[in-house]
This record gives structure tokens, C-alpha cells and sequence, in this order.
């Protein structure tokens, strides 16, 4: 196989990493400018993003069914588009979630939470950009230490969110709401790890 065939899926998993960045600069920029009346606008614009990435993954898709010889095993491939894709989906979630539950007031430690969930999409790509290089980069494997970094202090800053939550609300409806929204945004978190341990298993295979 070419070094060309070979970059198209390296570089489809790069765009797509960037696509999961984008929706987690984007649900950030709603919470920090949280308005009741564009959140339908913005709902639209969150599952435009996530097209795209839907996008990344039928092209991939594609690409396998044509493929004699693939740089990694086919399985892989797709384990890694779909699990980067399903970190945009979870991002979409979490605005979706805002959205049914008529939320009227953002909860500011969500906006930290939103931080956290860039950094992870963010080592998430960077992660991608090293990958071509996995059996001579040394940074691959320091990436996915700090994403699974990453997704331990989402474990914790999900259990400070939720004790948070219900030691200062009193209100069973907003309790309800911020529970589930809080679980997506762990769930971010968690999907982020799950891409970097498939990396990690492809990097122990391949070398």
C-alpha cells in the first residue's frame, strides 16, 4: 500500500479528532453565553458539527471496502472512527440534554467541566498527529497517558459536580436535569479514553 493510501486514514482520524474539538469549543462558547432563546439555533449548529464527523466516518467506511492492504487491521480502523465519532455525538448530547430538560440557568461548574472535555479532545488530537509515527514517537504513548490523566479527573470533578449539586439545589427538577447532563459530560471523558486505549492496543500489536 502506498504511503498516500496510507495517510488517508491517518489523516481521516486527525479531522475527525478536530471535528470532536470543534463541538467542545462550540458547547463550551453556549454555556459560557448560555441564552434560553438561541439554544435551538444552537442545537442545529451542534448536530451540524456532528455530521461532519458522521461524515469522517462513512468516508472511511468507503475506503475499507475498496482497500486490499490497510496500514492497521480493518477492525481497528473502524473501532477508532467510530469511538471518535461517538466523542462528538456525546458532546451533541450534552446540549441536546440542555435542550429537553428546558435548563434556564447554567450550573458554572459545568463551564469547568466544558474545559476539561477540550483538553481531552484536544490531546485527543494531538494523540492522531503523532500516530503515523507510533512505532518510532515516544509522544504517542506520553498522550495517552495525559488522556487517561484526563479522564480520571473527570471521574473526580464528575463526583464534585453531582455532590454539588445536590447539597445546594433544592429544586427535584433541576436535580434530575443536571444528573444526566453531568453523566455526559463524564461520558465525554470516559469516550476520549476508550479512543486512546484502542491506540495503545494497536501501538502493543504493532511493535
Amino acid at each position: 500500500m502506498s504511503k498516500k493510501t496510507d495517510s488517508f486514514y491517518f489523516n481521516n482520524f486527525i479531522e475527525s479528532a478536530e471535528i470532536s474539538c470543534e463541538a467542545a469549543a462550540m458547547l463550551k462558547s453556549v454555556l459560557e453565553n448560555f441564552d434560553v432563546k438561541t439554544l435551538p439555533e444552537n442545537k442545529i449548529k451542534i448536530h451540524e458539527i456532528e455530521h461532519k464527523g458522521d461524515d469522517k466516518r462513512h468516508e472511511i467506511t468507503q475506503a475499507l471496502v475498496r482497500a486490499f492492504i490497510t496500514p492497521i487491521e480493518r477492525d481497528d480502523i473502524l473501532k477508532l472512527s467510530q469511538y471518535i465519532d461517538d466523542v462528538t455525538d456525546s458532546i451533541e448530547d450534552i446540549i441536546i440534554r440542555i435542550y429537553i430538560n428546558n435548563v434556564k440557568q447554567i450550573r458554572p461548574d459545568s463551564i469547568e467541566f466544558a474545559d476539561l472535555v477540550i483538553r481531552c479532545c484536544t490531546a485527543m488530537k494531538a494523540m492522531f498527529e503523532e500516530f503515523p509515527k507510533f512505532k518510532k514517537s515516544k509522544k504517542v504513548e506520553e498522550l495517552i497517558i495525559e488522556i487517561n490523566r484526563l479522564e480520571e479527573l473527570g471521574d473526580d470533578m464528575y463526583v464534585e459536580c453531582m455532590r454539588n449539586l445536590h447539597t445546594t439545589s433544592t429544586d427535584p427538577l433541576e436535580i434530575i436535569a443536571w444528573r444526566e447532563i453531568y453523566g455526559f459530560f463524564e461520558i465525554c471523558c470516559d469516550t476520549c479514553e476508550n479512543v486512546a486505549d484502542i491506540v495503545e492496543s494497536i501501538i502493543i500489536g504493532n511493535t
